[in-house]
């Protein structure tokens, strides 16, 4: 088949689905639709028809494009249409998580696979209630358990769900902790000598507020304040 004529079947597929896709499972999925035919779709005919599919939608024509998120493609809403979009469907895109919730998924994502126990001893709080609130929203499961502690404590990993809500196609899609603590450092002032000139004249040798001085790099030193003759 020519890429123009898999293209409708590709986005088709996407748009039917409950749940994302991947290109593999397009490729199955064209493939078994069309059985009877000699020459079968191939995984880099898919991959370069998602890309001209990708393409297509991100332009401003569109409300909508074409993702990777959860773990496969699928059409979403752009962001700028939430509000719109959220009229239609109400509190289902007003539900949120509570502070607790969010600390505590964000120690599993970025620690996973995780037990309950070393989730508390890194918030210091009874984490019952947090965990069985992420189970039920589908947004953690339980993905074996520790084999090397006491009890062998169940582990707890992040779902499809998980990277479905935020947006994301996997855990590496996650935000590096350098990166967000990064943002929150701030520059120190640089002073330089100058700016202290106007204010020692100001005082005579008896009436220095102190030895720190400004050296010329503009860092702040120890004046040596023993006389020669010392």
């Amino acid at each position: 088949m020519e890429l123009s004529e898999i293209i409708p079947h590709i986005e088709v597929l996407i748009f039917a689905s409950d749940k994302p896709l991947t290109a593999l499972e397009i490729v199955e999925l064209i493939n078994n639709a069309f059985g009877f035919m000699e020459q079968r779709v191939s995984l880099d005919q898919v991959e370069t028809c998602i890309t001209g599919i990708k393409e297509k939608y991100s332009s401003e024509f569109y409300p909508f494009e074409v993702k990777e998120s959860g773990g496969g493609l699928q059409f979403l809403t752009k962001p700028s249409f939430y509000k719109t979009v959220a009229q239609l469907n109400g509190d289902k895109f007003l539900k949120r998580l509570s502070n607790a919730a969010l600390e505590t998924l964000a120690i599993i994502a970025y620690k996973q696979p995780i037990t309950k126990g070393e989730i508390e001893s890194i918030r210091g709080v009874n984490s019952d209630y947090s965990v069985q609130k992420l189970l039920e929203k589908e947004l953690i499961l339980i993905s074996g358990r520790n084999e090397k502690l006491p009890g062998h404590p169940l582990l707890y990993t992040t779902s499809k769900n998980f990277m479905d809500y935020f947006g994301i196609n996997s855990a590496d899609d996650l935000p590096k902790i350098r990166e967000v603590l990064a943002e929150q450092f701030t520059q120190g002032t640089i002073v330089m000598p100058e700016d202290f000139a106007s204010a020692t004249e100001t005082f005579s040798e008896d009436e220095q507020p102190s030895n720190i001085v400004v050296n010329k790099d503009g860092e702040l030193d120890v004046k040596d304040n023993t006389s020669e003759d010392e």
